[in-house]
């Protein structure tokens, strides 16, 4: 979408971003965690759904009706319903228990309620363990029909929890996915009148890439190294702003930061800095022989798991 577009797609302040939320749980401190971030994306006029996944026992596929699956559904019918009267909001209208492989089923349901977001809350043991760095993750993160909000097990803890997005932090490569978050980060910055922060990273080691002409000779003197990255770090700003759209309409003017950390010290320092409340991450299916150009599968999982907030991830 160009700058152009969405300049002229006005979005009302008061709308909500997303309208069909679905939150998979797995009963745990990070399911709780995950339900309770999540409320306050539900307006009035938001559906969502909560739902849970047994897991698969080959013993129930030769038994018509197993009395064993019968009870674990109504237990899990139960807790789900105790976790949404304690953490949810009144919005929540659909309970789902599904019997299956956790990423496919969670697919699945996301598909058939046309959700416009996944959120999903990771622990390190058992259900979604591997979200952050497993099958599950690339299955998920890749081919999710909306995009995905993970709390991941270094969020704090329920009580220290905030629910209010008070600050974004947007790291944008500038590829697909970067460009398919951005409608989305202006929105909920405008709906929860958050300081929105825009970072670009320039790697400081390009070591694998397709074409070295835009970096400096190794053999360059460190006054030449210092004078080129700071000429890259203006154009990189430069850049980044006029990427943007003219008008944001924001109650705050958005901060630009380019820095030539990695991505991932990159994202955790800005972070930190700002003490911000949502990390929100572009990805692209496919890797790219060119560093600089495109975020990579394995940051977005260090991030994941790794951030001390929750991570929005829009696939491109």
């Amino acid at each position: 979408m160009t700058v152009a577009e969405l300049n002229r797609d006005e979005v009302v302040t008061t709308m909500p971003v997303f309208h069909r939320i679905l939150v998979a749980v797995d009963f745990s401190e990070a399911s709780r965690r995950a339900l309770r971030l999540a409320a306050p994306l539900a307006a009035d006029d938001v559906q969502m759904s909560v739902m849970h996944v047994l897991h698969a026992d080959w013993r129930y596929e030769i038994l018509e009706n197993p009395p064993e699956l019968n009870l674990e559904q109504s237990d899990a019918k139960h807790r789900l319903e105790a976790m949404v009267r304690e953490f949810g909001p009144r919005s929540i209208n659909t309970i789902v228990i599904k019997q299956g492989a956790v990423s496919r089923t969670i697919l699945s349901v996301a598909a058939s309620e046309a959700a416009d977001l996944l959120v999903i809350g990771t622990r390190g043991r058992g259900g979604l363990q591997k979200l952050a760095l497993g099958s599950v993750a690339e299955e998920l993160l890749r081919l999710a029909p909306c995009p995905v909000m993970t709390i991941g097990p270094r969020t704090v803890t329920s009580a220290a929890l905030r629910t209010e997005l008070r600050t974004i932090l947007f790291a944008t490569d500038f590829g697909k996915g970067s460009a398919k978050a951005l409608p989305l980060v202006l929105q909920l910055a405008r709906q929860h009148h958050s300081k929105l922060i825009v970072l670009h990273m320039i790697p400081p080691i390009p070591a694998t890439s397709a074409n070295l002409s835009g970096y400096p000779s190794t053999m360059a003197a460190p006054d030449d190294l210092r004078e080129w990255e700071g000429s890259f770090r203006n154009r990189s700003l430069q850049q980044l702003k006029e990427w943007m759209p003219s008008e944001t309409r924001l109650s705050q003017e958005p901060e630009y930061i380019v820095g030539t950390e990695f991505l991932r010290e990159g994202i955790f320092t800005a972070g930190a800095r700002f003490n911000v409340d949502l990390i929100v991450m572009g990805a692209n299916h496919t890797g790219s022989p060119r560093v600089a150009a495109h975020i990579p599968w394995t940051t977005v999982h260090e991030v994941v798991r790794d951030a001390p907030c929750p991570v929005l991830t829009v696939a491109g």
